[in-house]
């Protein structure tokens, strides 16, 4: 390859189907840091969105003009007519299909892709699909009409295909037909960690294919601590805990409801701790959230928020006592790394994900014993009140994974 950048090609639909759905998730947060490292390149870059209305691809000016509105910068455009009907339901995306239609380099019906993507992207494009969104193969195929184009896919997991019973009803059949297709069609497969690499070959070694793939930590941005943003009432007095990220089956709420549970009708010397459950409800959870119902009705010293910044959530865990991450099955984790960048202490279970990515940072603990987790957490708790007294908060904060080291792999494989 010559010393000229190819041109570039990031799928935004995940993106876009986000829109207005308040904070963005992990995945989300991937495809946005591609999204701002094509950015800051000089070389050329377009996105390509799936739309109800068809493909529409976009340069420059609307890849921009999306990161300002995922970011809040500046305001989504109204929907019009046509966007409003065909999202009904859907306000948020509606807009963003507009947006990306304004700016639209190109636009194609489904039969048309291939022939829209060979006109308008030079030899030798490199495609890199980071959402599990749109991995059709429509997509995939197309690609390979661009003279030496690439394809790149980034896999996050395959949780949906060895724990079906922790997701939603019919994802494990839809991730799988994706991961076929990954497994025919893909030129490289960029995967967050060894551990997600040996899970998803072993998947697609019964498929009969393993593309070329490559595993590059992805990197760990931290949001400036912005105590001015946290609503009346936080922080609590210290010690607090926290634990962040979506309410679902794998993440393994329940082991820390038993904990303060216990905590309660069994209480320690000392004051009970404050736990701050950080995150959006997810699925096939019914009873964690009727236990956090019964929590916020009678008092007890758990918090449920869905609707922190950032910036609120970096101050809280700036200042707790630990995070608390007794998760079942990952396939990255980013807020255990987040914590590490803080300096904030890491009791989570003991995945060989977390083992890879942060050594021996955190203390682990079995995910399905709750007496050890109460153990520590008091362990925690009484330590932070000791460094309070004796006026000794600051803490370190560990070396984490940094999106231009995960750059420079990625590229690094395309030879």
């Amino acid at each position: 390859m010559s010393g000229k950048a190819p041109a570039r090609c990031l799928d935004i639909t995940r993106l876009i189907s986000r829109a207005g759905r308040g904070a963005l998730t992990g995945v989300d947060r991937v495809e946005l840091a591609y999204l701002d490292w094509l950015l800051s390149g000089s070389g050329p870059v377009l996105a390509i969105a799936r739309t109800r209305l068809g493909y529409v691809l976009v340069g420059r000016a609307g890849m921009v003009a999306l990161a300002a509105c995922l970011r809040g910068t500046v305001d989504w455009p109204r929907a019009d007519p046509i966007a409003r009907l065909l999202r009904r339901g859907d306000p948020g995306r509606a807009r963003a299909e507009v947006l990306v239609r304004r700016h639209a380099r190109a636009r194609a019906t489904p039969w048309g892709l291939a022939r829209m993507l060979r006109r308008h992207l030079p030899r030798g494009a490199q495609y890199f699909n980071t959402g599990h969104s749109n991995l059709t193969a429509r997509m995939l195929g197309a690609m390979r009409a661009v003279p030496d184009g690439q394809s790149a896919v980034l896999i996050h997991d395959v949780i949906p295909l060895e724990h079906p019973e922790w997701t939603r009803p019919g994802v494990p059949e839809t991730f799988a037909a994706k991961l076929r297709r990954v497994a025919a069609l893909a030129d490289l497969v960029i995967y967050n960690s060894v551990d997600t690499r040996q899970r998803a070959e072993a998947q697609m070694r019964a498929l009969g294919r393993v593309p070329p793939g490559v595993v590059a930590h992805l990197g760990v941005d931290v949001a400036h601590p912005d105590a001015g943003a946290l609503p009346t009432g936080l922080p609590p007095p210290v010690p607090y805990f926290m634990a962040l990220g979506t309410i679902e089956p794998r993440k393994n709420h329940a082991l820390l409801l038993d904990v303060w549970e216990g905590l309660i009708t069994n209480p320690p010397p000392g004051p009970i701790p404050t736990l701050i459950v950080a995150g959006r409800r997810g699925w096939r959870n019914a009873a964690v959230f009727a236990r956090l119902d019964r929590a916020r009705a009678n008092g007890s010293p758990i918090i449920e928020r869905a609707d922190l910044s950032d910036g609120a959530l970096a101050a809280l865990m700036a200042g707790a006592a630990a995070l608390l991450q007794p998760s079942r099955a990952e396939g990255y984790g980013l807020p255990p790394l987040e914590a590490a960048a803080l300096g904030t202490p890491v009791i989570c279970a003991d995945l060989r994900v977390y083992r890879e990515t942060m050594g021996g940072f955190p203390v682990y603990l079995n995910a399905d014993d709750p007496y050890p987790w109460r153990e520590a957490i008091l362990q925690r708790a009484q330590a932070q009140i000791d460094a309070t007294k004796a006026g000794a908060q600051d803490r370190a904060g560990r070396d984490v994974p940094t999106w231009q080291a995960h750059f420079n792999t990625v590229l690094s494989a395309f030879g």
